[in-house]
């Protein structure tokens, strides 16, 4: 789950990170309120969407009146903002973030993330601030810090001391770091958090360190120990299907093909996926019904595949262990009937009750092709889709 800017820099704050002060706002008056209680005499109007590049885009704009907030605000609010991440549909921008401007001397690059290969909690530093750490790691990957932590002993000083040598702090400012590293670690672990990233951290003229941007994610598995956080979700953020998917307890990301897929096991959907590409197709979506899924879901599952207008075949892959074939053809029969199917379907079903969820998808009076295995399945749906166009 993502969040937004302002509500990353309201976490950071109860970990004790110094950030600007500063208000979000929803109308262009509420955006003048904010900043007539900020000092001044330099306002930053953010836009807050769930992506980065945001000030490439005309996102964030640096003003020096009150009249220029309430104008910027005027501007961004209701406007599409197309990012690099976003992808060329945009993203609507329904809140935009009032912030104290600040005097920065130097921009540094500060993170911390869940390290899927070794298991822990990794910095990742670089003197290169508010550039994309992408672009940094391709042109001049030396000037990037990498270090993991070993859970064992946990977050020390000399990690921070380390990190701020590399981002060439001198005097106050290594102990500054020091204790951000830790405030950063402590917030990762006590949120169940994914990504922690500051880009920039600023370090101002004065020599204070600030962050004066944050991006935080988490793992959605551990929400359910998190209340509040969760409370921070922003459903006008999140793709309608995704969300719709979620009520049901379903696994679904949609993607950019034209074959839908049904699975149950992620690692049997990523697999599926990869059979699709692999004889010239391109898959529309990830989803995983779950091991002990009913018919109800299975039948909310493949009215949320259909109801992806892009979708131009179905390839529906099940291995019955825990989950029986005969209730999957049942819920793939009676979404099929109540949308009116239009697409060319494929259907594989191995294990529990098999042969009993073959019969009746053969006796459904649908049209439904079935494949005798993976790879038959993959080739049989690609192909129908290509003939269809």
């Amino acid at each position: 789950m993502n969040i937004h800017e302002y509500q990353a820099k309201a976490l950071l704050a109860k970990y004790g990170v110094a950030v600007p002060k500063g208000g979000v706002a929803y109308t262009p008056e509420e955006a003048e309120k904010v900043a007539k209680d900020l000092p001044g005499p330099v306002w930053v109007v953010k836009a807050q969407i769930h992506a980065g590049g945001r000030g490439k885009a005309g996102g964030v704009k640096v003003v020096k009146s009150i009249e220029d907030v309430k104008a910027a605000a005027a501007k961004m609010l209701g406007m599409t903002l197309v990012t690099h991440q976003t992808g060329p549909e945009g993203k609507e921008v329904k809140r935009v973030y009032i912030e104290d401007g600040s005097k920065i001397a130097r921009e540094l690059y500060l993170a911390a993330l869940l390290d899927r290969k070794t298991g822990r909690i990794a910095f990742i530093a670089s003197t290169e601030g508010g550039m994309d750490i992408e672009t940094v790691a391709h042109d001049t990957p030396e000037k990037i810090l990498g270090l993991p932590i070993d859970p064992a002993a946990g977050i020390q000083a000399y990690h921070g001391r380390r990190i701020a040598y590399a981002l060439k702090l001198q005097d106050k400012q290594v102990g500054a770091c020091v204790k951000l590293v830790q405030s950063i670690y402590k917030a990762m672990n006590e949120t169940d958090a994914g990504l922690l990233e500051i880009n920039p951290l600023v370090v101002t003229e004065a020599g204070d360190l600030i962050a004066l941007d944050c991006k935080m994610n988490f793992d959605d598995n551990a929400l359910f120990r998190h209340k509040d956080i969760q409370e921070l979700r922003d459903p006008d953020e999140e793709d309608p299907m995704e969300r719709e998917a979620a009520k049901h307890e379903l696994s679904y990301v949609k993607l950019d093909g034209n074959i839908g897929c049904m699975v149950n096991g992620a690692g049997l959907a990523m697999a599926t996926m990869d059979i699709i590409k692999l004889y010239g197709g391109e898959p529309a979506n990830f989803l995983d019904v779950g091991g002990g899924a009913t018919r109800e879901r299975v039948t909310e599952a493949f009215k949320i595949i259909l109801s992806d207008p892009n979708v131009e075949g179905i390839l529906v892959n099940i291995f019955g262990g825990i989950m029986r074939c005969d209730v999957i053809a049942e819920g793939v029969i009676a979404a099929a009937r109540e949308v009116s199917l239009s697409v060319p379907l494929v259907v594989r079903l191995a294990g529990t009750n098999v042969e009993l969820g073959k019969k009746l998808l053969a006796e459904s009076g649908l049209p439904i092709t079935s494949g005798d295995d993976l790879a038959d399945a993959a080739a049989k749906v690609v192909k129908a889709v290509k003939e269809a166009a």
